[in-house]
């Protein structure tokens, strides 16, 4: 566990014993001795004091009881113990921490305010252990996710499934250039990404949620609408409406049309799939497009797929992350559920 590091306006003259702690030289504001959590305090520049968190425990505990006994009952600790907790905090601090001819545990001036940090850095703790359990129990955190406009259609079914699961879980989906994905997810700029090859990259490992196609759209008006599939040759004449970022597709699809001796007419270039959509959709060309990328409006008739009997170029649809990482809860949570939606 982390400790706290607590500045002091007013610097407290005081030692550090050296040989309790076993420790003869302080170059950061965090230590560890003997499996106990200690907080450094910053009394000066050149004075610093560690303090055992149990320590600070026990003293908040008898200031609320008011009596060393009621406080040990509380703490389910002996008396004695308690005793000597305190003893090793005034010690530590140099300074009387309560007042010993009072029955009624009355703190001295230097124990109110060794009291109030205490208060505060045991909040601290709090705080730090729920924000942790929230975030393992998936009512806090966030999801970062890389994507290109393309494949994160493909995660659109699953952030609906997973936002009704996890309301309180923030998705945050950035948009990337497919080839620098993988270098994103190795850089820690994204804990997972969504990319439609199979990187190279040993430092990634590589789940594969869906398989999608290429599909030739068109207009429901189009003469082609009422097909089917097509075959290569019957596309020499039409106007096609293409995407201008490079991709390995691209290359087949004008692979194939060579190798059939077919032109491939692209008259437009666009630099997304949503305005080749709608671009389509008015009549002006028709697109070869990943299947999934317009299956929203095929089935609400506003275009046509159908498949090239000569371009079944199947598209995996894979899921990354880094090798060796701690995924976050929530990013586990969203990789089962896409595993688990692609399957139904």
């Amino acid at each position: 566990m982390s400790a706290y590091v607590i500045c002091f306006v007013n610097p407290i003259k005081t030692q550090f014993d050296h040989e309790r702690y076993g420790y003869t030289g302080i170059s950061s504001a965090t230590t560890n001795r003997y499996d106990k959590t200690f907080v450094l305090l910053e009394f000066s520049a050149t004075r610093y004091l560690f303090m055992d968190i149990g320590e600070l425990e026990v003293l908040v505990a008898v200031a609320k009881e008011k009596s060393f006994s009621r406080a040990a009952i509380v703490l389910n600790r002996t008396q004695p113990a308690v005793s000597q907790a305190i003893k090793r905090l005034e010690h530590d601090v140099g300074e009387k921490l309560f007042d010993r001819s009072s029955k009624d545990g009355t703190l001295t001036p230097a124990g109110e305010a060794l009291l109030d940090y205490s208060r505060q850095i045991l909040n601290l703790r709090r705080a730090a252990r729920s924000a942790v359990k929230e975030m393992r129990d998936l009512h806090h955190g966030k999801v970062r996710i890389s994507a290109n406009e393309y494949t994160v259609f493909s995660l659109l079914p699953v952030i609906e499934e997973f936002r009704r699961l996890y309301p309180l879980i923030k998705i945050e989906v950035r948009r990337g250039n497919a080839s620098r994905i993988p270098k994103e997810i190795v850089a820690r700029e994204a804990e997972l990404g969504v990319i439609s090859f199979k990187p190279k990259d040993d430092s990634v490992v590589v789940t594969s949620i869906l398989s999608d196609e290429l599909a030739l759209i068109v207009s429901p008006r189009h003469p082609l609408a009422g097909r089917t599939n097509v075959s290569i040759k019957e596309l020499g004449i039409e106007t096609f409406i293409a995407h201008n970022a490079p991709s390995p597709y691209r290359d087949k699809v004008i692979e194939a049309f060579e190798k059939h001796r077919t032109k491939l007419n692209i008259s437009v270039e666009l630099p997304s799939l949503e305005a080749i959509k709608r671009l389509v959709e008015t009549g002006v060309g028709v697109a070869l497009v990943p299947r999934l990328s317009a299956q929203n409006e095929v089935s609400k008739g506003e275009l046509k797929a159908i498949l090239v009997k000569e371009l079944k170029l199947e598209r995996k649809l894979n899921i990354i992350y880094r090798r060796n990482s701690v995924l976050s809860h929530a990013a586990k949570s969203f990789l089962k559920l896409a595993k688990e939606t692609s399957q139904r």
